[in-house]
């Protein structure tokens, strides 16, 4: 029964409490009703988009028909409030806390070390909790797919793995078998390769911040599985009662909810969403709101009438019939895929080949948080060019139907339904009832193919379905249907190139005269939108390629055809590896005689590891809204260069909850910040010289009228002639930032005179988006008193942001504190742009005198705040017969952008190490920092170091390709031996650089793998296993010297706890870690005692920035410092009571008046760099390491999987190998994304187009190395940084390249097989594009290409 009353009311609960609502506005979407309603911070703000899984809870509703409950990981920030009747939302904070018990999905990834700054954390929780809630047991491959819709950029995935694969319960690991170890002695054991668990080298056991030896079969681990707290079911809280009655009651009544702009109405009938219908024909569906949703905030798209048919039975249905199977239009693509599942095990195997199409393509679409609530009709309505599903259900001869106040009707789904971008056949008062999936006929085979920028969790870049039915007993081809997605403004069918072939037996004649059918079908113009237009077309016809070899084998094993496949050609129809194996992490054990009590050396969990695991840290935008406070909105250009005439507010004033609009004139203060000793403005005044570029600021009282503030201001401009993009464009405007940079080692001239051979080529490095988690994020507090403010921020440099906020302000430093508790992830990124967003926010405070907060959204971020360097390294070098380079002269052009930020920094830093660890007598660099009207680039993890290194390693790659050599024997031909002196006369010793070599070569077994690989590829056509061993030598610390300093606070109080100051920013390195640890060897206490609250600038004034990988170093020397002054200070009373205990002493100590409160001050090591001399010591040392990689490459696709990595690192004595381990592994995975996938796209005018994970992708679970072992290196010492530590954060970010150059590896081959050979053009990112068509198989050289200068690309060149 059902009631016919509108009601506005709803009922559901958070975290087993009941909450009911009135008058909800449709565009509160659940992320910030839990945060900002319900206190609730746990769920993250990410991309708003569901593309990152920070803001996952887990819904759950009750299904009467199955009288069951049904749990699912959803994206907060996608759904509205409004469809939650009925609902239990369970978030972070709902499973457990520090405070009473914490849940295993949280203990496990803290004590795995899988949780660094820790803002995705709580996602990756919530999705591994609904795993287990809905499969107590799951498989290694359950977790890799409930963990694929959330990213990380720390943490590398691995530990994170290694944590949740302790739930996996499988008969074949090697645990469960008896077996000790997956492990033997220093090598990787083949066996057990179907273990779950890692037991040679296990994640170990850390109680709270304590720390024990754990060590299994001679090995130390770094967590211990023993005493995990066990998964019970029985503790997990309940479904509601009363939300299980209201169900089964049956009584709902429509619900309408109106908003300041949209009306809202949830039917409960099909007659009643018909009526709705007709009367509001423009009105959307929304179910899942996964596309109306993102319209509507990302595209600024309102719909004014949404009609959310969630609790209409009829769109929900599934019926099966001896035709086929009916799904509702409704049903979401986690419970199509479990029907297709359902129907695959219990229907004959030929029945079904339709249904396993799509299978294979719902497998891949989205993360499980999408595919939990996107809907079946939403993705054949949307219509969407790359839909993964709508070309295997054209090719499929399904059908949908529709219904309306003109009746009910079936529509075939063949090539005239879909009839442009976003249009289908569909009128517009017509709804999606059901999609009708036949059974296959005899003779009938169904295959699906898809390609995408990531291999999970992203949009194709071309997809297709196919369908072929042969005449009975023969080859013959009676019926061809072939749909493509991603060449065309909508799924097209390719019915010419069908006919081609229909009535011939199927065979490489007929495979023959399609192609240049199937070219001339799908046209594909040079500056389609997407670009990659020659890797799309070439797909087109690898795909059809790949479907011909599928049919030949089937045709083979069914005996009709007695030519079998060959077998070079059949490992093409075979998937990519995807089984993990055992991974390895070897450190070196604490020095013999080191009190256990003692923390340095050993595996400790980050301190904030838990909080982050259980959602109670605080982040920036996790702090209580304040009273009076307001939300600022940025107002950015849309030229990229252009004179301002006029700002109209007026308006965005006119607007509800507007307050004002800062500009440029309301700055007290300076206006400008200097970088490298040029301006840059705070705010635009006159002229713009970029798109993105930040003209004026709205503040309202909420975010969403702060955006639409924002939206409303209308600014006039004039453009100016002339625009910069690429550094082609700037060399030949000689537009630089000086000082263009110069270096040179020995002659040059004479080198190449010497040379054997000559070369010459160039590479191109794309940018990369820093993509912390936390986007940049601030609040700023008036005092009401002297001019003071407290700011609280995500900065890496909180000096720089109290000096200049009090320029900005016109006030003294000393009024202004600036807070950091910890920061999301910066890599860089929150430096000058996040100090610039300070002053901005901070005029606002002081204008309105009221709070203000400032939390980018994930696109605005992308586009404002600048990125990686494009570079341009274009070489010449001279080389003798036996590989030895006698010369090299390299020009690097970095694309700075706008302004000059640190670009002069970066490119003299790419002089400073473009030698990487060769020792080449005759060098010349030259660098020039290029100024375009892009958004101006900035600092990123390994400061321009990664982009130098890689032209170097190209060098070497190209010197290999031109004498037939395998790279790494060019690569230690050339290498530093012996005492050496840098290019700019700095000693060292490479020793243990040629020993990182050494062992990495034994480690990974590289002479015999080498071998290994060539028996692969003699075998396989069209996959081919590349492999690439490469070093680096990285220079840690400032060449400016004053940067290299650092302070500290210690306080001691008369409870015996101990508070630790430093000037050192938590971003998820684990600095505050490590600080305690330590406070604790000096001042002989446990980690317990001490805490670490907060970087806070009244506390230690005047910090550098925590960048360069030198944060340990500086910080801890003083706070080693303060806690040694301290300790000393206490000699007296330990001379007198030597036995304690501790808090005895410092009871005493003040009862006699002695200081509890400590400075501590390290000077750093005076570094210097002298580029008129051209020599200098810019570095305290050197970190060495070394990684192999092993991939394997499908050249039809350009898709690849890393099998496995071998790194050795040099660290000197890690002071916690659990969190350099996990920087290494991190910044490994960020350098895989730069050199492999990350791509930033601008169009033609400079507009950013990749503002997001939808656009933009960064590694995810998918990416990891199916064997990832770390070793670091044994018996080292460095005299040069406490406790003989290394830095670690930046190093190993260049080692990603490994993989870059294993693929080149494997393109070489498949080249090989084409007869072609020698150096090859391949750029930076690798990405399946490039090694695509680097390939250069049979298919792909049929593509046309376009000649440059022809046409307007739609997209450009940025390096």
């Amino acid at each position: 029964m059902s009631g016919n009353q509108e009601s506005g009311c709803l009922t559901f609960y958070v975290n087993g409490k009941k909450v009911t609502e009135r008058d909800v506005d449709p565009e509160t979407m659940l992320l910030p009703y839990l945060r900002k309603r319900m206190r609730l911070t746990g769920a993250k703000y990410g991309c708003g988009g569901g593309g990152c899984g920070a803001c996952t809870v887990m819904l759950s509703r009750y299904q009467v028909h199955s009288r069951s409950v049904v749990h699912c990981a959803v994206n907060a920030c996608l759904l509205p409030v409004c469809q939650l009747h009925g609902a239990a939302v369970t978030t972070v904070e709902g499973i457990g806390s520090t405070k009473t018990k914490l849940h295993p999905v949280q203990e496990r990834i803290a004590k795995a070390h899988g949780s660094q700054c820790g803002f995705c954390t709580p996602g990756m929780v919530m999705s591994m909790y609904t795993l287990l809630r809905n499969k107590p047991q799951p498989t290694m491959e359950d977790i890799t797919e409930a963990l694929a819709g959330n990213l990380c950029r720390c943490t590398g995935y691995r530990p994170i793995l290694d944590g949740y694969k302790t739930f996996c319960e499988s008969s074949n690991c090697c645990q469960n078998s008896g077996a000790k170890s997956c492990s033997s002695g220093n090598s990787i054991s083949e066996n057990n390769s179907n273990c779950c668990q890692q037991n040679g080298k296990e994640p170990g056991r850390a109680n709270g911040n304590e720390v024990t030896d754990d060590v299994e079969n001679g090995h130390l681990k770094l967590f211990n599985t023993d005493n995990l707290l066990p998964l019970d079911p029985t503790q997990d809280l309940i479904f509601p009662p009363e939300l299980i009655r209201m169900t089964e009651s049956g009584l709902q009544a429509t619900q309408t909810f109106r908003g300041e702009r949209i009306t809202w109405v949830s039917p409960i009938s099909l007659d009643e969403v018909v009526d709705l219908k007709s009367r509001h024909p423009e009105a959307p569906i929304v179910i899942g709101n996964t596309n109306i949703g993102l319209d509507i905030k990302f595209k600024g798209i309102l719909h004014p009438f949404i009609i959310s048919p969630t609790r209409v039975p009829d769109l929900f249905v599934v019926k099966n019939t001896p035709q086929g199977v009916s799904v509702g239009a409704g049903c979401s693509m986690s419970v199509v895929r479990a029907a297709l599942e359902d129907l695959v095990r219990t229907l004959p195997l030929d029945q079904t080949e339709v249904h396993r199409a799509l299978l294979q393509q719902l497998g891949n679409l989205a993360g499980q948080q999408i595919r939990n609530v996107a809907t079946l009709g939403g993705n054949i309505v949307s219509a969407y060019p790359n839909s993964d599903l709508n070309p295997v259900l054209a090719a499929g001869n399904c059908r949908l139907t529709v219904v309306s106040k003109g009746g009910r009707r079936e529509i075939p789904m063949n090539k005239d339904f879909f009839v442009g971008f976003g249009k289908t056949l569909l009128n517009p008062d017509e709804i999606a009832v059901s999609v009708f999936i036949p059974v296959s006929r005899k003779g009938e085979f169904v295959r699906a193919f898809r390609q995408a920028p990531r291999k999970e969790n992203a949009l194709a870049t071309v997809n297709a379905g196919m369908r072929v039915r042969f005449h009975d007993g023969s080859s013959v081809v009676d019926e061809l249907s072939i749909f493509y997605g991603g060449v065309g403004p909508c799924t097209v069918g390719a019915s010419k190139t069908c006919q081609q072939i229909i009535g011939r037996p199927w065979g490489e004649k007929a495979l023959t005269a399609a192609y240049p059918v199937l070219l001339e079908e799908i046209l594909l113009p040079p500056s389609a939108p997407g670009g990659k237009v020659a890797f799309r077309r070439a797909l087109t016809l690898n795909f059809l390629f790949k479907f011909f070899l599928q049919m030949q084998q089937k045709l083979a094993e069914m005996g009709i055809i007695t030519d079998d496949l060959q077998q070079d050609m059949r490992s093409s129809l075979e998937a990519l590896p995807n089984d993990f194996l055992p991974s390895y992490q070897e450190f070196q054990d604490v020095l013999e005689g080191q009190p256990g009590q003692d923390p340095v050396g050993r595996p400790m969990m980050h301190r904030s590891a838990l909080s982050q695991a259980t959602g109670e840290a605080v982040y920036c935008d996790d702090m209580p809204k304040t009273e009076g406070e307001l939300f600022l909105s940025l107002v950015t250009s849309t030229k990229a260069h252009a004179k301002i005439l006029n700002i109209d507010v007026s308006a965005a004033l006119a607007l509800p909850g507007v307050v004002d609009v800062i500009t440029a004139r309301d700055i007290p203060g300076k206006k400008f910040r200097m970088f490298c000793g040029m301006n840059e403005e705070l705010l635009a005044e006159k002229e713009v010289t970029c798109v993105g570029q930040m003209v004026c600021a709205v503040v309202a009282d909420t975010k969403p009228h702060a955006k639409r503030g924002a939206a409303a201001v209308k600014i006039t401009y004039e453009d100016q002639p002339e625009l910069v993009f690429t550094v082609e464009e700037a060399i030949e405007k000689k537009s630089f930032f000086e000082p263009l940079r110069e270096i040179e080692r020995g002659n040059v001239s004479e080198g190449f005179k010497m040379a054997d051979h000559i070369h010459e080529g160039e590479i191109r490095i794309g940018g990369q988006e820093h993509f912390y988690m936390e986007t940049q994020s601030m609040l700023v507090i008036p005092v009401g008193e002297e001019g003071e403010m407290n700011v609280y921020l995500s900065t890496q440099h909180p000096a720089m942001a109290q000096d200049s906020i009090a320029e900005t302000l016109d006030i003294p430093s000393n009024r202004v504190t600036c807070h950091i508790k910890r920061i999301g992830g910066a890599f860089g990124g929150k430096v000058t742009k996040t100090t610039i967003l300070a002053c901005i926010t901070a005029v606002a405070a002081w204008k309105t005198e009221r709070s203000v907060r400032l939390v980018l959204e994930r696109g605005e971020d992308m586009l404002i705040t600048g990125a990686r360097h494009p570079v341009l390294g274009q070489y010449k070098i001279g080389y003798m017969k036996d590989g030895r380079i006698t010369a090299a002269d390299v020009k690097y052009y970095a694309n700075a952008g706008n302004t000059a930020d640190e670009s002069p920094l970066i490119v003299a830093k790419i002089l400073l190490h473009f030698d990487n660890a060769y020792n080449i007598p005759n060098m010349r660099g030259r660098s020039a920092a290029c100024k375009t009207n892009l958004p101006s680039n900035t600092a990123f993890r390994g400061f321009g170091v990664p982009q130098c290194m890689l032209v170097t390693e190209s060098i070497i790659n190209d010197v290999a390709l031109k004498l037939g050599r395998p790279a790494e024997e060019i690569r230690e031909l050339n290498m530093y031996r012996g005492p050496s002196l840098t290019h700019y006369k700095m000693p060292f010793d490479p020793e243990n650089m040629l020993r990182c070599w050494e062992e990495c070569k034994r480690r990974s077994s590289i002479q015999r793998r080498r071998g290994d690989i060539a028996q692969f590829n003699q075998h396989n056509r069209f996959k081919k296993r590349g492999l690439a061993l490469v070093p680096i030598k990285y220079g840690i610390g400032f060449d400016i010297a004053f940067l290299n300093q650092a302070a500290a606070l210690v306080h001691i109080f008369q409870d015996g706890s101990v508070l630790v100051n430093h000037g050192g920013a938590e971003m998820g390195q684990g600095i505050h870690t490590k600080m305690q640890q330590v406070a604790s060897r000096e001042l002989r206490i446990p980690t317990s005692l001490i805490h670490i609250s907060e970087t806070n600038t009244h506390m230690v004034p005047n910090t550098c920035p925590s960048a360069a990988s030198f944060g340990t170093d500086a910080n801890g020397m003083a706070v080693k410092d303060a806690c040694e002054t301290l300790y000393k200070r206490l000699e007296p009373i330990r001379k007198r009571n030597p036995e304690g205990p501790w808090q005895s002493w410092i009871k005493a100590a003040f009862l006699e008046k002695i200081s509890l409160s400590a400075t501590g001050y390290y000077r750093g090591h005076d570094l210097y760099m002298d580029w008129e001399k051209q020599e200098g010591q810019p570095y305290a040392y050197f970190t060495y390491g070394v990684c192999c990689c092993e991939v394997e490459l499908d050249c039809l696709t350009g898709d690849y999987r890393t099998i496995r990595t071998d790194m050795v690192f040099d660290i000197g004595r890690s002071i916690n190998p659990s969190i350099d381990i996990g920087q290494i592994e991190g910044a490994f995975t960020q350098g895989v994304g730069l050199y492999t996938m990350e791509e930033l796209k601008f169009s033609p005018s400079g507009v950013l187009y990749t503002r997001g994970p939808g656009q933009y992708k960064i590694p995810a679970v998918c990416d990891v190395p199916l064997q990832f072992n770390i070793y670091l290196l044994r018996g080292t010492q460095n005299p040069h940084a406490i406790y003989s530590s290394k830095g670690i954060g930046e190093p190993a970010l260049f080692l990603g390249s490994s993989v870059f150059f294993a693929l080149k590896d494997a393109v070489a081959a498949a080249r090989s097989d084409a007869g072609l050979s020698g150096p090859f053009e391949f750029h930076s990112p690798a990405t399946p594009e490039r090694a695509c068509l680097a390939c250069a198989s049979h298919l792909t050289q049929m593509v046309p290409i376009s000649k440059p200068g022809s046409f307007q690309p739609w997209a450009i060149e940025t390096p």
